[in-house]
């Protein structure tokens, strides 16, 4: 990785026989412990960040190099046919080869079924998931792949996308352009029991 222009806070050179990259932000910098868990304002870092900084475990290093090389090999297509769903919208991440590594699906609903209006063509996006692979997270895919499906939904004529998110899934969708919305979500989980053929004691038809 060429980094002959990068320069320390003292103006010199990094090593030449180590990898060094500009930090932009706090995730870019191995030392910024916070940058995984709190979104701070640069004011309240807890630490400077450098300009540039590099990795000497070649381990890490040989992580970035395949990490580097993912982000600039990867393709992005939607998946047609092959039995899906017309309403169905199916995206993903490959690698050279056909390498699965991210991948987003979707389905369109028609908003009058669920407000009880009079029928009509209006359609809107429902999100289903946006998975990437462990070892390629953090190289823009997640969101590659949403501002595929906003493309799309701009070509088709849909206006609006809907999506039920948790954890690191609510950033990467607030970093895309979605906002929360005023009602109130349960998340609801259904486990069948498996079939024992006796109905249990104590309880009524």
């Amino acid at each position: 990785m060429p980094h002959d222009p990068l320069r320390d806070g003292a103006g010199r050179r990094y090593p030449a026989h180590l990898d060094a990259w500009e930090v932009k932000e706090p995730k870019d910098w191995p030392g910024a412990w916070w940058a995984n868990w709190y979104n701070l304002p640069p004011a309240l870092w807890p630490l400077p960040v450098p300009p540039a900084t590099y990795q000497r475990n070649r381990r890490y290093r040989d992580r970035r190099r395949r990490a580097e090389e993912v982000r600039r090999t990867v393709r992005l297509r939607r998946v047609t046919g092959g039995g899906l769903p017309a309403t169905s919208w199916r995206f993903v991440a490959e690698l050279p080869g056909g390498g699965l590594v991210g991948e987003l699906r979707a389905h369109e609903r028609s908003p009058h079924l669920i407000d009880g209006d009079d029928p009509s063509d209006e359609r809107e996006i429902v999100l289903d998931g946006v998975l990437v692979a462990e070892a390629c997270r953090r190289l823009g895919i997640g969101r590659r792949l949403v501002a595929m499906l906003a493309a799309e939904m701009d070509r088709s004529g849909i206006r609006s996308a809907h999506a039920i998110a948790e954890g690191g899934g609510v950033d990467l969708l607030l970093a895309c352009g979605y906002q929360f919305e005023t009602s109130r979500l349960w998340a609801l989980r259904h486990d069948r029991r498996p079939a024992t053929g006796n109905r249990p004691s104590g309880q009524g038809g």
